[in-house]
């Protein structure tokens, strides 16, 4: 049975303004240059830069009857738009950018790719026609490190059925053996192994050199897993001369494909967002320059507006459409503008709190001093929501005298130490990092001893905890930690 009934509900929801702000807030400073860049395209009622300081006086002591009824009929009082009674707070707010600031940012610089390197090499090759299409068929399923990693039976099918051409294993042999040959060394490599047996292949012969390659060789699982002891016994041969050979395969490049510059990948350049310096002992905070952009209302649409004010006679329907439109782009431009000066009163109020929180640290560099933080302290500090706390942190970059670092970086959780006081995971993990700097590395400590270690220093976590902070930090088992 269908009923009808009426019922009354409180619900929140964001107005667009406030939407507007929240995506505002997460932008990184490069995106909100794109996205500033946006709006003046789209909102022809928008400009930028600094407004003239000489203006007409949009204001009259009276208005005429016939004024009045006309502005009566509208939706709006359009002396709001043009009244220079109360100056809008946007206009008021200091800049820090001007035009003649000089442009950090690095420019791309053009290039050839790594594929492109080694087709440029095959072409010096004397090659058949066939053997040239299949050659650098190979190249292209080189990857960016400069490994083959495709079987090259797969490659023989993908050539019949892609190319129609018809080849074998052999063939393909001998050619990867003529991509091997090209520079850098090691390239068109399908292991480590081989990788490194090539690279040494080039080396000038040497008795350190010669005893690298026997170990690339033969005893490569050895090498691996840092079973010197073996080495030795079954080589019968000194430490010393271990430690050379050793020495010359730690100079190879593992990744050869990362030693061509390769100018069509884009640089990244990071933007800091805040800008934090030390002067007279005291925290200075500034906001980066381009996040407080110059803008304002255009001229051009106050003209309209007074245009139509100072018109004699009720309007048509078509000027009062025209009207309309402008109303809602001024009231758009506006919004953005009011968007824009609260997103940078909430950046500047909720760095300025974690600065004041971790002031220790930004005052010394030493990341034993990192307090224990997370959003909700923030957000309780500035009363603001979490989500809030959360958008101005994410992927915001912070300039320190220290260097330039992820805000969301300075975020932690806290342990609990000997004397019971709470301690930033940074604060252990910074110790564990050092212990394990400071350790023999003839005898690197494992995870339960450096969970003793810690112990001892005051910090009671279990060896599990260890590991798991040694893998956030890249930090190897103590076997591959091991040296001569």
């Amino acid at each position: 049975m269908l009923k009808q009934s009426l019922q009354q509900k409180l619900q929140q929801k964001l107005s667009p303004q406030q939407i507007q702000l929240m995506k505002l807030i997460q932008l990184p400073t490069q995106a909100l240059e794109e996205r500033i860049q946006e709006e003046l395209e789209a909102n022809p009622a928008l400009d930028e830069g600094k407004e003239e300081e000489t203006r007409d006086e949009y204001e009259t002591d009276e208005f005429s009857n016939e004024e009045e009824s006309r502005d009566k009929d509208e939706d709006f009082d359009i002396d709001q738009y043009l009244s220079d009674d109360e100056i809008p707070e946007y206009r008021l707010h200091a800049n820090n950018y001007s035009a003649d600031d000089e442009d950090d940012r690095i420019p791309l610089a053009g290039g050839t790719s790594f594929v492109q390197t080694l087709r440029s090499q095959l072409g010096m090759r004397s090659l058949s026609h066939e053997d040239r299409k299949i050659a650098e068929y190979l190249v292209g399923n080189i990857d960016d490190d400069g490994y083959l990693r495709r079987e090259l039976q797969d490659v023989v099918d993908d050539l019949a059925f892609t190319q129609g051409i018809y080849t074998d294993l052999d063939q393909l042999e001998r050619l990867l053996q003529v991509i091997q040959d090209l520079d850098p060394p090691g390239v068109g490599a399908r292991s480590l192994q081989e990788c490194l047996a090539l690279q040494l292949a080039k080396k000038t012969p040497s008795p350190a050199v010669q005893l690298a390659i026997t170990l690339m060789d033969d005893y490569f699982d050895e090498f691996v897993r840092k079973h010197y002891s073996k080495m030795l016994d079954r080589l019968d041969i000194t430490e010393d001369e271990l430690r050379d050979a050793l020495e010359v395969i730690s100079k190879l490049n593992p990744k050869p494909g990362g030693s061509v510059s390769d100018g069509s990948r884009p640089t990244e350049n990071v933007t800091p967002d805040f800008l934090i310096s030390i002067e007279d002992g005291e925290l200075q905070l500034k906001l980066n320059g381009k996040n407080a952009p110059e803008l304002n209302i255009s001229r051009e649409y106050r003209g309209m507006l007074e245009h139509y004010r100072d018109s004699k006679g009720k309007a048509t329907k078509s000027e009062k459409d025209a009207l309309m439109f402008v109303k809602q782009k001024i009231d758009a431009a506006k919004w953005f503008i009011d968007a824009i000066r609260q997103r940078q009163q909430t950046l500047l109020l909720t760095m300025s709190t974690i600065m004041e929180y971790q002031k220790e640290y930004f005052l010394t560099g030493d990341e034993r001093k990192l307090r224990p933080m997370i959003l909700k302290d923030i957000a309780d500090e500035i009363e603001m929501d979490i989500s809030t706390v959360s958008r101005v942190a994410s992927n915001k970059y912070v300039q320190t005298p220290y260097g330039t670092f992820l805000i969301k970086t300075f975020f932690s959780e806290s342990m609990k130490n000997s004397d019971g006081e709470d301690v930033s995971t940074r604060e252990i993990k910074k110790i564990l990092e050092d212990s394990i700097q400071e350790e023999n590395k003839k005898k690197p400590l494992t995870d339960e001893a450096l969970a003793k270690l810690l112990k001892e220093k005051g910090y009671p976590i279990a060896r599990r905890t260890v590991a798991k902070y040694r893998e956030q930090l890249g930090i190897p088992v103590a076997r591959l930690r091991k040296e001569l």
